[in-house]
């Protein structure tokens, strides 16, 4: 059998880059140039990108071509495990209470307290003390609309705008952070009894909502590269038919996956297909660390069975409970489930939050955060490379908050959780990303705080523990 053009052009691209033709972070030349050098037809050349960008080696940027994309070859990256071929229902374990009480999802060594300077919140903070002595007394006896300030969601509009998604302002509901918006969107698609997939590992706080629900699951396996894994997807709900499917196709907790673009195009395809609803957490959209603009599965849908959320939680800060969601063809019921479950937003916030972007803040601020950030992983992965590399396996994100770390298959993480947070240290054991009790040998690590001396010295303490104890 003969080999299509594509995969000729697609093969000798990929042979450059590997070789060192094209250094990271180069541009490739351009698809008229490709085209022109090759005699190949524009779809041919946009073909053999799509394939590259699919296996991480390009990324795209709008308006600018293709780039060399960082390679994760100098590190093993933990391998995608099988999961059961049958729903379960969620038992999450107490640990994840116990962790949140100590509010240290993300934090190894809470009691540590290094955090960065925090101009932006001075200036956030003093738009909302602004925007609370602006007509105190309407705000005092008139609940905002549920749809929430206008000018907010307007601003979130702009925000979309700049990464390619085509929004209006009716078609956004303000909520109080992005897991309430993930909790409306089930509610919206979803029975009691029901089925739901769910990229594995998975985001325990979703988890936490499909068991308070009573809904089933079905884990469908991730890539820690390019996210859900589609084609078993599509065999899976041939035999489980699904209401929704929960994804973060922007840099996914834990792991850190990004989907490609074709990717999010066969997604959307599979769901007009076989009639579920893609429920899109998009709360790690904005914390790229390259130029792409990372669109959300809702920028290449157009029939309205996308249902995005979103918050700025984790770009901007936690103590600001302010997330959205756009509902497509299920808008109207979340609108009235969130006026149930709600009510309405805190005006002041909201009228403090939209001055805060349109001025620029938000920007500025965010644009410097995913530099901090960046560095902060590098500083993060340097560590784990340099003492762990050769018993460990993890992942490389470019963006978010958190990897993976897959340890030897005899560890189980959750056993040392207790021996652990006797020395200081709280672990995030593996078996919460899964409704299976998957990933025992599995922890998320975040690098969302600076590396200081003293999370160093708990960072190897804790794989001490973990590769010795054990």
């Amino acid at each position: 059998m003969g080999t299509f053009r594509y995969e000729a052009l697609e093969v000798l691209l990929r042979q450059q880059i590997q070789t060192g033709r094209y250094k990271i972070g180069e541009k490739l030349p351009s698809v008229r140039t490709l085209c022109k050098q090759h005699e190949l037809s524009k779809a041919t050349v946009i073909h053999a990108l799509h394939k590259l960008e699919a296996d991480q080696l390009v990324y795209a940027v709008p308006k600018s071509g293709y780039f060399v994309a960082e390679s994760g070859a100098d590190f093993n990256t933990p391998q995608k495990v099988s999961t059961p071929s049958i729903p379960a229902q969620v038992n999450v374990p107490d640990i994840f209470r116990d962790i949140m009480s100590r509010s240290a999802a993300f934090d190894i060594l809470p009691s540590d307290g290094s955090t960065p300077a925090a101009q932006h919140l001075i200036n956030l903070n003093r738009m909302i003390g602004k925007a609370s002595r602006s007509h105190p007394e309407q705000k005092a006896h008139y609940y905002d609309e549920p749809k929430g300030h206008v000018g907010l969601r307007s601003a979130i509009v702009d925000l979309y705008r700049q990464r390619e998604t085509s929004l209006s302002v009716d078609d956004l509901c303000i909520t109080s952070g992005c897991q309430h918006a993930l909790f409306l969107a089930l509610m919206a698609t979803c029975q009691k009894g029901d089925t739901v997939a769910i990229e594995s590992p998975a985001f325990y706080g979703a988890l936490q909502q499909l068991e308070q629900l009573g809904l089933h699951v079905i884990e469908i396996s991730s890539d820690t590269n390019k996210g859900l894994d589609l084609q078993e997807l599509a065999e899976k709900i041939q035999d489980w038919p699904i209401k929704a499917c929960i994804v973060t196709p922007n840099f996914h907790t834990p792991t850190g996956s990004k989907m490609p673009l074709a990717n999010m195009k066969a997604l959307v395809k599979l769901a007009n297909q076989h009639d579920f609803y893609i429920i899109e957490d998009d709360i790690y959209g904005e914390l790229r660390f390259r130029s792409e603009l990372c669109p959300p599965i809702k920028s290449v849908c157009d029939e309205g069975r996308v249902i995005l959320c979103g918050s700025f939680s984790k770009c901007l800060s936690r103590e600001l409970r302010i997330g959205w969601i756009a509902g497509g063809l299920l808008h109207h019921k979340i609108v009235q489930l969130k006026l149930i479950t709600q009510l309405a937003s805190p005006q002041a916030v909201q009228e403090g939050l939209a001055e805060f972007i349109s001025q620029g803040h938000f920007k500025r601020y965010v644009n410097q955060h995913r530099q901090q950030l960046k560095e902060q992983r590098d500083q993060l992965l340097a560590e784990l490379k340099r003492n762990w590399g050769t018993q460990i396996k993890f992942t490389k994100p470019n963006g978010g908050l958190s990897c993976w770390v897959e340890l030897p298959d005899h560890i189980d993480t959750q056993q040392s959780y207790k021996v652990l947070l006797e020395k200081g240290i709280v672990l995030t054991p593996g078996v919460l990303f899964s409704a299976h009790g998957l990933y025992k040998n599995h922890m998320r690590l975040s690098f969302s705080q600076p590396i200081t001396e003293r999370r160093r010295a708990a960072l190897h303490l804790l794989f001490q523990t973990l590769l010795t104890d054990q």
